[in-house]
């Protein structure tokens, strides 16, 4: 088991604090780690049920926050928020790659293999909160992430258009201010999306980036992305 100073720390940073401990040292032991050691435990069946648990809370916060949204823009968003990239993201927030139990071998790897350890460990973690404590517990860490989270808010359409069009032009989208009016306290932006010299579409918002916001959600729905 880890030292339990190092428990301590983790549940300080999670804002939780376990009934029993052996479900967080199991939560952050990889398989690697248990055949290396012998040990009979490791974290696989728990992100297994923190997927879902995390599935259920997002979908849950994105409905509660966006009511006028559809159903196409909230799966789009939640894709994104429990994506493997972003939940490496919130992994490094709490700094589990401090905690995380690996074999020798895989403390080596790097790049995309070390991430989704790390993204499995966060999953795992949400799992073993939910066993512990129950549906309310995790809720209350996913909440406290994604609402405090800006990067959600400003890189979500951007993000996913900004892959495509690297991987298919080797080319950034470009973003061009059309219009502004209204007051000071209310203006209405209006940028055009191009990609690969192509205008693409147009997007409106309060702000720069939520024009640009727009102007990538149409783009994605016009190119079926």
């Amino acid at each position: 088991m880890l030292f339990n100073n190092n428990l301590k720390e983790i549940e300080e940073k999670i804002g939780y604090f376990f009934k029993e401990e052996k479900l967080l040292d199991k939560a952050l032991t990889h398989k690697s780690y248990s055949i290396e050691k012998k040990i009979s435990y490791h974290n696989e069946r728990l992100e297994f049920l923190g997927d879902s648990v995390i599935g259920v809370i997002v979908s849950e916060y994105l409905i509660r926050q966006n009511p006028e949204k559809d159903e196409g823009y909230l799966s789009k968003l939640k894709s994104y928020i429990v994506s493997s990239k972003n939940l490496y993201r919130w992994a490094k927030l709490l700094e589990l790659d401090k905690y995380i139990k690996v074999s020798k071998v895989k403390e080596l790897l790097s790049g995309k293999a070390r991430n989704q350890i790390l993204a499995n460990a966060f999953e795992s973690i949400i799992g073993a909160m939910y066993l512990d404590g129950g549906f309310e517990e995790a809720k209350k860490l996913i909440y406290k992430i994604v609402s405090e989270d800006k990067y959600i808010i400003t890189n979500d359409y951007k993000s996913y258009l900004q892959e495509y069009s690297q991987k298919n032009y080797k080319k950034l989208p470009d973003y061009k201010l059309i219009s502004q009016s209204g007051p000071d306290h209310r203006k209405t932006f209006i940028v055009s999306l191009y990609i690969n010299g192509n205008y693409i579409s147009n997007g409106r918002g309060e702000s720069i980036k939520e024009a640009q916001q727009d102007a990538a959600r149409n783009a994605m729905e016009k190119l079926k992305i």
